[in-house]
């Protein structure tokens, strides 16, 4: 046998896509992951929905107008975007590069539209579906932030019964139970640990990026 065969090497950096319906938890997971320290770039979604009281621009989303999006889309500055409840969301390129760059495994959050075109677009990416345990606690987390009418809330929870029937294009099914959070992230530390551990690693393909 040669010695190259007991040569070490790094394995490829990671794309974790984190998905799931509108009021799983998405936000909380990657929240807890910085809270943590976890050694990962997140990569900041543009939207041109309006801001919550609650979030902060540049942290949770870039705030922009629906003519500052078009600007990127025509430019080509975005990896996937979608129309979602009226509203434009889309992945910055340059940032799932720049994050790839960093030397750390990179983190984007996308809805289960712009997870499906990560996985056409970038097949080494790892999706992981966020989901609550039920549709009951689905609908109290919507109710309870307050920020979308009972009519809304109504649309996202059919959605949500649409979109799980996408489940077949994720790497991953983790469901968030109500104040076990940290039982996510530890399971998202243990993907990333038996990712880098495969006999034939993923490797994401970026043009530039590489």
């Amino acid at each position: 046998m040669d010695s190259a065969s007991f040569q070490s090497t790094s394995p490829p950096n990671l794309l974790l896509v984190v998905s799931g319906s509108s009021g799983a938890g998405k936000d909380a997971v990657i929240d807890r992951m910085k809270e943590l320290e976890l050694p990962v770039a997140h990569v900041v979604t543009v939207t041109t929905r309006q801001q919550r009281p609650t979030e902060i621009d540049g942290v949770h989303y870039h705030f922009v107008s629906v003519e500052r999006f078009h600007q990127m889309l025509d430019s080509g500055d975005l990896l996937e975007w979608a129309n979602v409840y009226q509203n434009y969301y889309g992945v910055p390129y340059f940032g799932v590069r720049d994050a790839l760059r960093s030397g750390k495994d990179a983190v984007v959050k996308v809805d289960v539209q712009g997870a499906a075109t990560i996985r056409h677009t970038v097949p080494g990416a790892v999706l992981l579906f966020i989901r609550p345990p039920s549709i009951e606690e689905l609908e109290r987390r919507l109710r309870s932030r307050q920020s979308e009418s009972s009519a809304e809330v109504a649309v996202r929870l059919g959605k949500a019964v649409e979109e799980y029937d996408q489940l077949h294009l994720f790497d991953y099914v983790l469901t968030n139970y109500p104040e076990r959070l940290d039982e996510v992230v530890e399971q998202i530390k243990a993907i990333m640990v038996a990712e880098k551990l495969r006999v034939e690693p993923r490797h994401v393909q970026l043009s530039d990026c590489d």
